[in-house]
């Protein structure tokens, strides 16, 4: 996609640099893929496709060539994690199972793939020397305190067993950092959106899960009165604070950042704004019983990201649902 411009943004930082991404199939480790392949990084993805698909680094990946490896592997494998860390500088950490309703049905998956799997990732990155490890975190460590906004200061709050797992992760991240001098940063991601998120499961994220419905003519679904808010953000912006922890001259030392646009609006407000976007404005909402784990409202304050990284968004809430809506509307229609 070329709505950013990313050499203007990060120069040559990552040219002839080689990086892992594991869950690099998937939807936002896709786009970190494709984004250091254009900034001249070797890039290596490992994945088991549980949630990611080939299909996504197909556009970009083999027309790197040998600048692009694809290992399809487990994080839980540590021979494998082994072999894709070796000369790696960055780690991008984006494996994870990632859905609260499922996690809520399948806890014991939950924390072996997300707490175990990022155990051996941080040994793998402590045993290769890595300079290094970014980590996917997740907003919904707050769980479901009234303040807002949510910072990082605040106690956390998890509602869900993913929640809990993510949060266990931050922790690790901290304590290899402070045992092991294994540089860390974790990045609380709220709700992030974009090309390539699945719409297809089951658990989809609720933007995606709109956009399906209303390409096939039906009402889009919102689980409780429609009035929960979130701080919705396009997956350019977590790129980009990626790309700034990893970039950053001062050790990050396990610390906590939140990745957002620090805006909000509810699902209400989304359905309505997709619907008549897409050209379906009759396809008012069906609503069904609140979800277990779900959160009422959540919005970041960004004053510690822009602190420690000088992130600022890069593409607006608005932009951003008019760009996925087309994508949706082009793969889908």
């Amino acid at each position: 996609m070329s709505i950013t411009d990313w050499p203007a943004l990060h120069g040559d930082h990552f040219e002839n640099t080689q990086v892992l991404i594991t869950g690099g199939a998937g939807f936002i480790g896709s786009h970190l893929a494709e984004v250091l392949l254009q900034l001249g990084a070797q890039v290596v993805v490992l994945d088991d496709l549980s949630g990611g698909e080939v299909a996504n680094l197909e556009p970009f990946g083999p027309a790197a060539g040998k600048r692009f490896r694809f290992v399809e592997g487990s994080i839980l494998d540590r021979t494998t994690v082994d072999a894709c860390m070796a000369g790696c500088r960055y780690v991008f950490h984006q494996a994870a199972l990632g859905s609260v309703p499922a996690s809520v049905e399948q806890p014991v998956l939950f924390t072996e793939v997300n707490v175990m799997g990022t155990l051996r990732v941080l040994e793998a990155a402590r045993s290769a020397g890595v300079e290094r490890l970014m980590y996917a975190a997740s907003s919904s460590a707050y769980g479901d305190s009234e303040e807002l906004p949510k910072v990082e200061t605040m106690p956390p709050l998890p509602r869900s067993p993913y929640a809990a797992t993510k949060l266990a992760g931050e922790h690790l991240l901290s304590a290899y950092s402070a045992s092991y001098g294994l540089d860390t940063a974790s990045l609380r991601y709220f709700n992030i959106f974009g090309p390539r998120q699945n719409a297809n499961s089951a658990y989809a994220a609720v933007i995606a899960a709109f956009a399906k419905a209303l390409i096939q003519g039906q009402r889009p679904i919102i689980y409780g009165d429609g009035e929960q808010s979130r701080d919705f953000t396009f997956v350019h912006n977590a790129v980009h604070a990626n790309l700034l922890a990893a970039r950053r001259d001062k050790p990050v030392r396990g610390d906590v950042c939140n990745v957002a646009c620090a805006q909000r609006a509810t699902v209400n407000e989304l359905a309505r704004i997709m619907a008549e976007s897409m050209g379906k404005p009759d396809l008012t909402p069906k609503y069904e019983p609140e979800r277990a784990g779900d959160v009422k409202h959540s919005l970041a304050d960004l004053t510690r990201t822009r602190a420690v990284y000088g992130y600022e968004p890069i593409v607006s809430f608005e932009q951003g649902l008019k760009i996925t809506s087309k994508w949706y509307q082009s793969v889908m229609a």
